[in-house]
């Protein structure tokens, strides 16, 4: 777990990815690493998803984990196609038991203090913070946190480029998610390079911290 969050720590950006075409996969893959954005959150909306993980997962150059994840056998099937890591929405007990008796990282959704509460139980100190702008955005965030010193955060949900920073520069904040560098319709209608040209652009505003 330690090692995955270490590398989501220097990433900063994890792009949360809903791709309809397993064929796009690798494509895909090439413009994120060629976007110095070398990671890839495949979630499980979609039936591709599975096979996606599985065609970026072997190319060795890319982080790649599952999201919106919800039950065990959804695990199970990322887990044996390649994904390093495992995003839920929720607070999914079993996804987290089943994670953690298996040694997988994972990353559970909270909003609230008693899901932090819950986090800390299971000895997790990195959690997704979702919908982070649905849920008052970095206000919330702060308030939230303030009584979980040692405890880290992934927010997704409504974050972009006009807001990426304002996240990163939260103290509590290992990295953020999101989606608008890749998505669905420039993943549908090919334009890898406009993915490449957004994720170098996100890249550089953190550089700015």
């Amino acid at each position: 777990m330690r090692q995955i969050c270490e590398q989501l720590g220097k990433l900063k950006i994890v792009p949360v990815i809903a791709i309809e075409e397993a064929e796009n996969a690798n494509n895909l893959a090439e413009a994120l690493v060629e976007g110095n954005l070398p990671c890839a959150e495949i979630t499980f909306r979609t039936a591709a998803a599975a096979e996606s993980i599985r065609v970026m997962a072997r190319r060795k150059d890319i982080l790649v984990g599952a999201g919106t994840v919800i039950t065990v056998s959804q695990v199970k099937q990322a887990v044996d196609n390649g994904a390093k890591f495992i995003v839920s929405p929720g607070f999914v007990t079993k996804v987290v038991e089943y994670c953690i008796d298996n040694h997988i990282p994972v990353l559970p959704g909270i909003c609230t203090p008693t899901e932090l509460c819950l986090a800390l139980e299971y000895g997790l100190d990195v959690v997704k913070f979702f919908p982070a702008e649905a849920y008052g955005g970095i206000k919330t965030l702060k308030a939230i946190s303030a009584p979980f010193a040692n405890m880290r955060f992934v927010p997704t949900g409504g974050i972009d480029a006009s807001n990426l920073l304002d996240y990163l520069n939260v103290k509590k904040v290992l990295a953020c998610g999101g989606s608008w560098m890749v998505k669905s319709n420039l993943i549908a209608e090919q334009k890898f390079e406009e993915i490449t040209r957004l994720s170098l652009e996100a890249t550089s505003i953190f550089h700015k911290i």
